[in-house]
C-alpha cells in the first residue's frame, strides 16, 4: 500500500506527518511524506520555531515523485494541516495528478480547522478552502465535531444531529465520513464516541473517556481510519480497528502522564490493540 501524505511536520513530538507516518509504516504501508511546514514542536506549546513552506515546494516534491513513474501505484492521498491557504491549490493539483494516474486512488481529507477549546486556529482562507474547494472533491473526510458544525452549519448535540450533519457533509462530496469527539446525553457517563458513515449506513463506537487532551491524536486517527478503510473496503471495520488502536495509544500516553503522544513507545497498539471496540450500526 502506497500513501502520499501532505501535512505538517514537527521535529519534537508527534503531530501532522510526525503522527500519521509511523503508524502507517508500522502497519506496512509505504508513506510518501510531503511536509507543509517544518516546526520545532507543535503550536499547542504557545511557542515554536520553524517556517511554513510555500505551495511551490509542495508542487516540486509531488512532481519529483511523479517523475519517478510511481503515481499509478499510489492508492491514496492523505492531507491535514496546511499552514497556508495557497498550499491548498498545490494539494488539489497533487490529488488530480494521483487520480489521473490511478483513478481508483482515494483522497482522505482531514479538514483541520480548530476545536472547542481554541475555536478556529488556522490562517484566514483555510476554513473556506476546505468547505468550498477540498471537500467537494474528497472521498473520505475525518472532521471532529467542532469542524463538522462549522462545515455544515448544523449544531451537533445528539446522535440524530450528528447523522444529519454527516449526511449534509456527504452531500458536499465525501462519500465516507469519520466523525470524532462525540459526547451525547444518551451516552454512558465518562464515555466518548466516534461515528462513521458510508453508503447510507451509520456505525458508532463508544470508549471510556481518558483524562487526556493531547495534540496529534486526530492526525493519527485519520491515518489509521484511511489505512483500514483501504485494506477492508468497509467503514465499520475501519472504525473499529482505528478506534481500538487510538484508544490504546491514548491510554498508554495518559498512564505515562506524557505531554506528547507516545507514538513510538505504544506502537504495538497499531498492530494488535490491547482492547478491541466493535462498531455497531446506529
Amino acid at each position: 500500500m502506497n500513501i502520499l501524505s501532505i501535512q505538517s511536520w514537527v521535529a519534537y513530538g508527534h503531530v501532522g506527518n510526525a503522527s500519521a507516518m509511523f503508524p502507517l509504516q508500522r502497519l506496512g504501508a509505504e508513506v510518501w511524506a510531503v511536509n507543509t511546514v517544518q516546526f520545532s514542536n507543535h503550536t499547542g506549546y504557545g511557542a515554536w520555531r520553524g517556517q511554513v513552506f510555500g505551495a511551490q515546494l509542495v508542487r516540486d516534491c509531488v512532481q519529483g515523485i511523479a517523475e519517478r513513474g510511481v503515481l499509478p501505484r499510489c492508492e491514496a492521498v492523505l492531507t491535514g494541516y496546511m499552514g497556508d491557504a495557497e498550499i491548498g491549490e498545490a494539494i488539489l493539483e497533487a490529488v488530480s495528478q494521483v487520480k489521473a494516474a490511478n483513478p481508483q486512488a482515494l483522497w482522505c481529507c482531514d479538514p483541520v480547522l480548530g476545536d472547542d477549546d481554541r475555536g478556529i486556529y488556522v490562517r484566514p482562507g483555510i476554513p473556506e478552502f476546505f468547505r468550498d474547494r477540498a471537500l467537494p472533491l474528497a472521498d473520505i473526510a475525518t472532521p471532529n465535531r467542532f469542524e463538522l458544525e462549522f462545515l455544515t452549519g448544523i449544531k451537533v448535540a445528539t446522535l440524530e444531529d450528528a447523522k444529519a450533519a454527516v449526511t449534509a457533509l456527504q452531500a458536499l462530496g465525501p462519500r465516507c465520513v469519520l466523525l470524532t469527539s462525540l459526547a451525547f446525553p444518551d451516552m454512558p457517563e465518562g464515555s466518548i464516541g466516534m461515528l462513521a458513515a458510508e453508503g447510507g449506513k451509520f456505525f458508532r463506537v463508544t470508549t471510556p473517556e481518558l483524562p487526556i487532551s493531547i495534540n496529534g491524536a486526530g492526525d493519527a486517527i485519520a491515518a489509521l481510519f484511511l489505512f483500514h478503510r483501504l485494506q477492508s473496503g468497509d467503514a465499520a471495520t475501519a472504525l473499529s480497528k482505528a478506534c481500538s488502536s487510538i484508544f490504546g495509544l491514548l491510554r498508554r500516553t495518559s498512564e505515562a502522564k506524557s505531554r506528547e503522544i507516545l507514538t513510538v513507545q505504544a506502537q504495538d497498539e497499531f498492530v494488535a490493540p490491547t482492547q478491541v471496540f466493535q462498531a455497531e450500526a446506529c
